[in-house]
């Protein structure tokens, strides 16, 4: 805390009500655990005045459950406090407006707390990237090193977001996301980009085909057999960008806590939308290879006569039907929210073959035969293929490389006295399956993935 600046966050937090202190926390510091953290507070000063710094990290640390995060958990508390107490807001406000032609002058020592917040962040970037701007510190740990054409300046080579606010940007994408958290998920290491993954390219399981070919024999005395190996394939996967890019007013950039609240969740929002959309039904042209798009997609023809726009429960059957019984256990139903009418009005010799959330089925998804019913906005419109989906994405392969990477530049929007933001998340996926499978017995082919005819 700065000493010289207003008062001291001891006589503040014993003087400052519980909302209050809820109120910086949450708006300064982004903290989670806002109020439990100043009830805790305003309970302990009824017995006792705070007095130190390390009285009030016991008493945050004691109030916040143990998330196995490497800082302190009365990081975020500490830096809302900093903000509230030496007016930092107002002080970037008031550097913003400062002549952009000024020398540039030595940035002070990295405070020990660093950034508290994304929007307090992106500030620092896009200061550092003004004419004549001054470098936070704290940026330099996490600036990008030079990748191909790019060098360390940073308007080129970017700042890397911090691996905490990476994490919570992806981790409020995922939260949002319906199908990326369902995929089987393989980080790619330094030095790489992409996989080569070998599968066994298996596409019946008749006798001499299982495996792709692996056969065993009983051996008469002195007989010989036939030799045989499995048929492998290999999978091989590159890596590509998925963007987003923003454009922010100076106004807004002069408040971090508002930018933060107005980036950090619609870019997350938006991330897990093309994701999954990609993971539904993209063409693998520089993205994701969706499972509408797939050669191992099963399509159950519609019934003879079945009206439009309808789903029977004869539909249900033979889509359940076509899923291999060992990936039953870990398979969804992906509709649209036009679907559902159909469901809740399906029976089985006058018996409900759906159970909607929220009671013995368990909430929030509805089960149908046993499974799970996840709306999505992706899905299909009634009538149309994709509509309803049947899948195990467990057989779906997503590969992703580090964090997400930031960038800006004033010159793009420099007319408009915007700034520009970019965001970068390497990714992609395929499916695992390269055709659907003829089993053993029967001909009816099987797969992980299966829709049903457009009606």
């Amino acid at each position: 805390m700065d000493p010289t600046q207003g008062e001291a966050a001891a006589e503040w937090l014993n003087r400052a009500s519980r909302d209050d202190i809820a109120r910086c926390l949450r708006e300064y510091g982004e903290e989670r655990f806002a109020r439990r953290i100043a009830a805790r507070i305003t309970e302990r000063r009824a017995v006792k005045p705070i007095q130190g710094t390390g009285e009030l990290a016991t008493l945050v640390a004691g109030a916040v459950p143990r998330t196995g995060a490497k800082i302190h958990p009365a990081t975020r508390t500490f830096q809302a406090l900093r903000i509230q107490i030496n007016d930092e807001l107002g002080r970037i406000e008031r550097v913003l407006e400062e002549d952009r032609e000024a020398p540039a002058v030595e940035a002070p020592a990295a405070p020990t707390i660093g950034f508290g917040s994304f929007g307090d962040f992106l500030v620092a970037v896009a200061q550092a990237g003004m004419p004549g701007g001054r470098v936070d510190q704290r940026l330099l740990p996490i600036q990008a090193g030079p990748t191909g054409m790019s060098s360390g300046v940073p308007a080129d080579g970017g700042f890397l977001v911090r691996r905490d606010w990476s994490t919570q940007l992806l981790a409020r994408a995922t939260e949002q996301a319906q199908l990326l958290p369902r995929t089987r998920q393989v980080p790619i290491g330094e030095g790489f980009d992409g996989i080569e993954l070998p599968f066994l390219d298996e596409t019946s399981r008749a006798t001499g085909s299982r495996w792709g070919g692996v056969r065993v024999y009983r051996r008469g005395e002195a007989d010989t057999v036939t030799a045989t190996k499995p048929k492998v394939g290999k999978i091989d996967l590159q890596l590509e960008d998925l963007m987003g890019l923003a454009y922010v007013t100076n106004r807004l950039l002069r408040d971090g806590t508002a930018l933060s609240a107005v980036l950090e969740p619609a870019f997350a929002s938006e991330f897990a939308f093309q994701a999954d959309d990609e993971i539904f039904r993209g063409d693998g042209v520089g993205k994701m290879l969706g499972i509408l798009n797939s050669n191992a997609l099963v399509t159950v023809s519609k019934e003879s006569g079945q009206a439009a726009n309808t789903v029977v429960a004869a539909n249900i059957a033979k889509m359940y039907a076509r899923m291999p019984a060992r990936l039953i256990g870990g398979s969804a139903w992906f509709v649209n929210q036009e679907v559902l009418p159909q469901l809740f009005t399906m029976t089985l010799s006058n018996q409900p073959i759906y159970m909607p959330g929220g009671t013995i089925a368990n909430a929030p998804y509805g089960l149908l035969y046993g499974r799970p019913v996840v709306p999505i906005e992706q899905a299909s419109a009634l009538s149309s293929v994709g509509d309803i989906t049947f899948a195990n994405l467990g057989e779906y392969l997503t590969i992703t490389k580090g964090g997400i990477e930031a960038a800006e530049s004033m010159h793009v929007r420099f007319i408009y006295a915007e700034m520009a933001f970019r965001w970068i998340y390497r990714i992609n996926g395929q499916p695992l399956w390269k055709s659907a499978l003829t089993p053993y017995k029967g001909s009816a082919s099987q797969s992980p993935f299966i829709v049903l005819e457009a009606r």
